[in-house]
């Protein structure tokens, strides 16, 4: 079965724009007082050029695993006896809540998943594993990262979605407080972060089970 052509989606975003702007009578420069589309797209992209800094990190990431950052934390981890799979993305969980309670960012997936924790976890296992292992062992450093990162960021409330409710309800006419609710994200954190422990424990056992 033949596959169509992919398309990249920033192509396709920036054509839909054009289409449905010239389709509605927009101009496409700033004539009369009516803005044109190039202006708008424009203004659009250096408003949110921030959210474009993320890019910056890929080099640097591809750069130290071109130089042996995977290798040399799967060695560092093998050297530490005690540590296990589990172990090491329960600690990871644990990390990013203390970082989105700090309300930092950090790009989870690219900067530290992908090049760290999932080494760190396949090397923790303290022996060869198979292509299906190491995928299931990328898939829970991936989970323990958005269970981390999720949950974790509503401890803040200079975060996102702390503001977003908190603008919410003052637009229904409530009088929250970012305190109160982030008081109320405390007990959710904590679940998160058992259930995320139990769920980690329990893979380690099956882990292990499949070893035999």
């Amino acid at each position: 079965m033949r596959r169509s052509p992919r398309v990249r989606t920033t192509v396709v975003v920036v054509a839909a724009a054009f289409s449905l702007g010239l389709a509605t009578g927009m101009p496409l420069w700033t004539t009369g007082g009516s803005e044109g589309l190039l202006e708008i797209l424009g203004r659009s992209f250096t408003e949110n050029r921030l959210m474009t800094l993320f890019v910056l990190t890929l080099p640097v990431v591809g750069l130290c695993e071109r130089y042996g950052l995977q290798a040399q934390a799967s060695r560092w981890v093998a050297g530490l006896r005690r540590l296990s799979p589990a172990r090491v993305l329960i600690l990871y969980q644990w990390f990013r809540v203390l970082h989105g309670l700090l309300g930092l960012r950090l790009n989870g997936h690219p900067t530290f998943v992908r090049p760290l924790v999932a080494p760190m976890a396949i090397a923790a296992c303290g022996r060869e594993t198979s292509p299906e292992e190491e995928d299931s062992l990328k898939a829970a450093s991936a989970a323990s990262e958005n269970y981390g990162n999720f949950y974790g960021q509503n401890l803040s409330p200079v975060q996102a979605g702390v503001l977003l409710v908190f603008g919410v309800l003052a637009d229904l006419g409530y009088n929250p407080s970012l305190w109160r609710l982030v008081a109320f994200s405390v007990p959710v954190v904590l679940l998160s972060v058992l259930f995320g422990a139990l769920q980690f424990l329990i893979y380690e056992k099956r882990l292990g089970r499949n070893r035999l």
